[in-house]
């Protein structure tokens, strides 16, 4: 869909500079770069972090950050140039005719407010209404957004909200006035494949419905493939390739689209791996958690409101196995990865490491047996202390079970050097690094203690897909140098496909199917394994074999 002069683009950007203070690690965020968007459009601007995708965003509603400014170029609105606007101009363009959709509504919500109350406030702003019709109005609006029960949705907080209604509510928010464009923010990334689904064709449907033209970023190349109309590339702030959907899915020319595409995993299990023997590392049984709520804050426990986390699970783990436990957000996928590892203590079942039971031990009989088992989280930033450097991080654990401070150290230069990491690293502090890169600091800590089982919790969700692939290639490679078995829980089913050997499918705390991943993936039994492969999105694509990624 290319612009003409009878219908010109409604966001066009020309020569775009977007500088950076002094001290970075490059001159300019976004540098000469040249798009457009037309009504009636999805535009999906993608790459990795720091290739300058929400910077663009930023500049197109004047939000850049302090000491970053537009240094040359336009941003035309309906032919407007917005970088010329008056403050008064660009808030009135802001909302009522370019709105945006955040990638993580919890920091974009206001915690003490209800969400009608902010949806509210917007049309208090820029429309004169009755409080009776402003209510209508909304009501209206988180109906179309296909949230249940409008009225409790607009009278509850934030926080009383699912991950997936929040970002309903947001959409909600940023197309009360009907703005004729939309500039969604990685809003998906974090969200279940199921969600995921919901949401993106929610957008589309909206779009449709309102002509709205869309400027989505996003680094997932299934969403991309799922509503793309027009795909823009970027790297290091200069857009490298731009193209239909099916050109740069299909056909990318530029080596940066290629590398990338070639790293998105595919939807086929990879060939069955044998596993090193029939072994047991860990043996679960009946394992159950209830949590028990209560009805005020300080008051009294209460059944009616019990959550049923874990119900009855039982599986094995073989020396050598990696084992999948995939499903929603409240599946029960974390809590059971917190019970094995004795974080927090199951009410019913056991869990025998090497014959023993890990449940049956005390506080201070558990700890000799914790180093054998050892977790990766999904957020290494908030798991790692930012008051410490990378060696003490690394080498604190070891030290806690006995090892000398120079023994420890000495072997958390060793884990750098098995994460791919430089030795100068032990200097530095967490902030200092890449995502990726703290999370290869992450599986350093969890690997000094020699485990023979690894937890790791969604430990590449938030990532690149190059970087993602590139930690997929290190776990595998660990593994299989360590013989490590490994529990690894994913709500991504393509990352699942590429890394398990068996999976555990997982619906409100129990265990509805149980197979290789071959089996799971080829021939599922349960109609929720069926509904979860659905809803992968990018489905229909098949990922052009591109040869090995080149990881950039």
């Amino acid at each position: 869909m290319s612009p003409d002069n009878k219908n010109p683009p409604l966001l066009e950007i020309n020569d775009l500079h977007i500088q950076l203070p002094g001290g970075a690690d490059r001159t300019y965020a976004v540098e000469g770069l040249s798009l457009s968007v037309n009504r009636d459009e999805i535009l999906c601007l993608v790459g990795e972090s720091g290739s300058g995708k929400s910077m663009t965003a930023k500049a197109v509603l004047g939000l850049l950050p302090p000491r970053v400014d537009i240094a040359m170029g336009q941003i035309n609105f309906k032919g407007e140039d917005v970088t010329k606007v008056t403050p008064r101009r660009l808030r009135q363009i802001r909302g009522s005719e370019i709105s945006m959709v955040f990638q993580e509504p919890m920091t974009a919500l206001n915690p003490l407010m209800t969400v009608g109350r902010q949806i509210e406030e917007l049309i208090v702003a820029h429309a004169k209404l009755s409080a009776k019709e402003r209510r209508t109005r909304i009501l209206e609006l988180i109906e179309s957004v296909h949230l249940p029960n409008p009225e409790r949705i607009i009278d509850s907080y934030p926080h009383e909200l699912s991950g997936g209604q929040r970002q309903r509510a947001m959409i909600a928010m940023a197309l009360i006035l009907e703005p004729e464009m939309l500039i969604a923010d990685e809003p998906t990334t974090a969200l279940d494949v199921t969600t995921q689904a919901q949401i993106l064709k929610l957008i589309k449907e909206l779009q449709a419905k309102h002509r709205t033209g869309v400027l989505y970023i996003t680094h997932d190349f299934g969403v991309v493939a799922d509503i793309a109309d027009r795909i823009a590339v970027m790297q290091h702030g200069k857009l490298v390739e731009i193209g239909t959907a099916d050109e740069i899915l299909n056909t990318p020319r530029h080596p940066y689209t290629r590398s990338l595409i070639a790293a998105v995993p595919g939807m086929e299990p990879v060939t069955v791996r044998p596993v090193l023997t029939e072994e047991k590392v860990l043996q679960i049984s009946g394992l159950g958690k209830t949590f028990h709520a209560r009805t005020k804050l300080l008051g009294p426990k209460s059944s009616k409101n019990d959550v049923r986390a874990v119900h009855d699970i039982s599986l094995d783990l073989r020396k050598g196995e990696t084992l999948g436990i995939v499903g929603e957000s409240g599946s029960g996928k974390s809590t059971l990865a917190r019970l094995i590892t004795r974080v927090i203590q199951p009410d019913a079942g056991s869990v025998l490491y090497n014959g023993i039971d890990l449940l049956s031990l005390s506080r201070k009989e558990m700890r000799p047996y914790r180093k054998h088992i050892q977790m990766i989280f999904q957020d290494p930033y908030g798991s790692l202390n930012p008051r410490y450097k990378v060696g003490r991080l690394i080498a604190e654990g070891a030290m806690v079970h006995g090892m000398s401070r120079d023994a420890a150290f000495t072997r958390a230069r060793e884990m750098l050097a098995l994460v791919n990491l430089e030795p100068s690293a032990m200097d530095r502090y967490p902030h200092e690094f890449s995502g990726g890169q703290r999370q290869r600091i992450g599986i350093a800590r969890a690997l000094i203690l020699e485990p023979s089982v690894i937890v790791a919790d969604e430990p590449v969700s938030a990532l690149d897909v190059s970087v993602q692939a590139q930690v997929l290639d290190l776990l595998t490679e660990i593994r299989e140098r360590l013989s490590l078995s490994m529990i690894f829980i994913t709500h991504d089913l393509r990352v699942a496909a590429q890394l398990c050997d068996t999976v555990v499918v997982m619906s409100k705390g129990e265990v509805v199917e149980y197979g290789t991943a071959k089996d799971v993936f080829f021939e599922p039994q349960h109609p929720y394994t069926m509904y979860l492969l659905e809803s992968v999105p990018g489905k229909a694509w098949k990922v052009p074999d591109l040869g090995q990624p080149n990881h950039p």
